[in-house]
């Protein structure tokens, strides 16, 4: 997996970027949708859209698809707030989150956690790492359900989710989705709500 992050660095300032992480079959796409539809919560972040190098099937996330031409011309015309490289296709991240921040907006993006470090580089401490957490066999049978890995690759999915796992820093937040997904989005919501609220204190108690 690789990416780029020649873009400058992001001052800090009353925006947040909750960068959420989870294996595939976690359900990030579900709590994105769920966060979406709830936009008239106090505290529903703004979503952002990804561009993917893969036609969309109905059964993943709603992202903008880009060929591989036109992802490349966005990369040459610093389009991209952040963009890399995994099985076999290409995501990015548009610009326009940079404005949202900048503006004290608090963006939601799905994110990827082999580009957690470059994103950690660019946004600092305006950056929030969430992990989506599922509990293996039902990570596998939710794969299965699916059906478009065989039996090895679910395996090699479940492998590397755990492997990564165990490779994030220690002030990830961790929401776990082994209920429903209501429940699921709900935490989610609320984390991004506590992140808010605890930054909003901390900002008037620095101010002059």
């Amino acid at each position: 997996m690789s990416g780029s992050s020649s873009q400058r660095t992001i001052e800090a300032g009353s925006g947040r970027l909750f960068y959420l992480m989870g294996a595939s079959g976690a359900g990030k796409d579900t709590l994105l949708k769920g966060c979406r539809d709830r936009s008239d919560n106090e505290f529903s972040p703004l979503v952002a859209h990804r561009y993917i190098t893969r036609e969309p099937d109905g059964g993943t996330e709603s992202h903008v698809w880009l060929s591989d031409a036109e992802f490349e011309q966005r990369v040459a015309m610093n389009a991209f707030a952040m963009h890399w490289s995994a099985n076999g296709f290409r995501y990015g991240i548009g610009r326009e989150i940079d404005h949202w921040l900048a503006e004290g907006g608090q963006v939601l993006v799905n994110g990827s956690r082999g580009y957690l470090d470059e994103a950690r580089s660019r946004y600092g401490s305006m950056l929030i790492p969430i992990l989506i957490k599922v509990d293996p066999h039902r990570l596998q049978r939710r794969l299965r359900l699916r059906g478009r890995e065989c039996a090895e690759e679910i395996e090699a999915r479940t492998r590397r989710a755990r492997e990564l796992e165990q490779q994030l820093p220690p002030d990830c937040l961790v929401i776990e989705n082994n209920g429903s997904a209501e429940e699921a989005i709900s935490r989610l919501l609320r984390v991004i709500a506590e992140q808010q609220t605890s930054h909003t204190t901390c900002y008037v108690h620095k101010a002059p």
